[in-house]
């Protein structure tokens, strides 16, 4: 098996079912089609609808908002679900900014996203209807076995599936309805664990499980499972801990996952240098081995693990692609994107601070994830002709379809009334 920063490698290969079996129904990655929809900041967002409403002639509004096949000023679109209703096509729009969310953007980066369907290409609706405050999404990060990092992450927002490099991966919520109703699981598997583990387990154990077992196979993301109870709880307790810092503390709470999380003192990262009170363009972040400290420009940040600073996902370094996204050099004039902060909000600061944290906390679960595994493949059975037997697998093609949703009403096109 390669390498996939967990510590374990070249594993025999596993009669374990594949994770599209373990969650069937996966949404695919989100499609802004226009950069300027999304930001690090949610004032730069108002700014930029202000500026397109506020455009009357209806070409330079057109060369704001930069049309496409799926939508243009006069495309005509349901609202997003759990989102109040728009007034008709943009070309009418005069009207105040919607409320900006909050988003994860690729693996890590959390970002605000304008939540109105006419600005974006495709916005995965059925992602939407089930994104509330019971859900957990697990998110493939387009894995390259020539890089280390996590197969999947997990966010309690809505995610957008997109990588900073390689291929963007499926989107698998823990839930198929709102409030936290059917797990995404394969059908009877909690039932048929609970029987051959002597012990009840959740949708919640299960995803814990993933956190922590899941590794690549030859036909894509394997769940390798066990029937030995110490190892399940073993497993889980890891990959509540994952959860936990993935969702930086708002999933999987309780022992010493408390609050968000944090390093133990002196570990944790201070500024030490204040940063650049001007947005850096194009500004390099630097890591110091030595003195284990970030620098960007004469702002410095310590300490910082290596293994925090070259921590990677989905083919790219965390840190680097964070930093990346808030230095770019500012878009032509004229255009959207080039709204921004004139100067570095502190949030941002606050931000990379957490980030540099649940990125040395992870790092620090390698050697405990390598053990699970390595004990999983002396263990000898991983679930899949179990699971064959009990006639749970094949999936039923019912599991990987969205499942209809008739007790939260929605509006169509025009105010009209949607069926699910």
């Amino acid at each position: 098996m390669s390498d996939d920063g967990t510590g374990t490698k070249d594993a025999p290969a596993l009669d374990a079912p594949l994770l599209d079996e373990v969650m069937p129904w996966s949404v695919a990655p989100l499609r802004t089609g226009r950069g300027w929809v999304s930001a690090p900041d949610a004032a730069s967002l108002r700014r930029r609808w202000n500026a397109l409403v506020r455009t009357e002639d209806e070409a330079e509004r057109a060369a704001l908002f930069v049309p496409s096949r799926s939508r243009t000023l006069h495309s005509s679109v349901a609202p997003l679900p759990g989102v109040p209703a728009h007034g008709g096509p943009l070309a009418q729009e005069r009207g105040g900014c919607p409320e900006p969310v909050r988003f994860l953007h690729g693996p890590f980066d959390q970002q605000w996203l304008i939540p109105d369907h006419r600005l974006i290409d495709a916005a995965r609706p059925q992602l939407w209807r089930v994104s509330d405050a019971r859900q957990t999404h697990l998110v493939e990060t387009g894995h390259d076995h020539r890089h280390p990092g996590p197969l999947v992450t997990f966010t309690a927002l809505l995610p957008d599936g997109q990588a900073a490099a390689g291929r963007s991966g499926r989107i698998r919520p823990l839930y198929r309805r709102p409030g936290g109703g059917e797990p995404n699981l394969l059908p009877g598997l909690t039932d048929h664990l609970s029987g051959r583990l002597g012990a009840p387990v959740t949708a919640e154990d299960v995803l814990a499980w993933i956190a922590a077992a899941a590794r690549p196979g030859p036909r894509g993301r394997v769940v390798p499972l066990t029937t030995d109870p110490d190892l399940w709880r073993r497993g889980v307790e890891l990959g509540r801990r994952v959860v936990w810092l993935h969702t930086r503390g708002a999933r999987c709470a309780g022992g010493a996952n408390e609050g968000r999380p944090r390093l133990p003192g002196g570990h944790r990262p201070y500024v030490r240098a204040p940063l650049p009170a001007a947005a850096p363009p194009e500004e390099e972040l630097v890591h110091d081995g030595e003195e284990r400290s970030l620098h960007i420009g004469e702002g410095r940040v310590a300490p910082v693990a290596r293994e925090a600073w070259e921590f990677e996902a989905g083919g790219a370094r965390v840190l680097g692609a964070w930093f990346a996204r808030r230095a770019a050099l500012p878009a032509a004039a004229g255009r959207l994107a080039a709204v921004r902060p004139g100067s570095w909000p502190q949030e941002w600061t606050s931000e990379l601070l957490e980030l540099i944290t649940v990125l040395t906390l992870l790092a620090e679960l390698r050697e405990e994830q390598g053990d699970l595994g390595r004990a999983l493949d002396s263990g000898g059975e991983s679930g899949r002709a179990v699971l064959e037997r009990a006639g749970l697998l094949p999936v039923p093609r019912s599991a990987r379809l969205p499942a209809s949703v008739l007790d939260v009403p929605e509006e169509g096109p025009d105010g009209q009334l949607a069926l699910l």
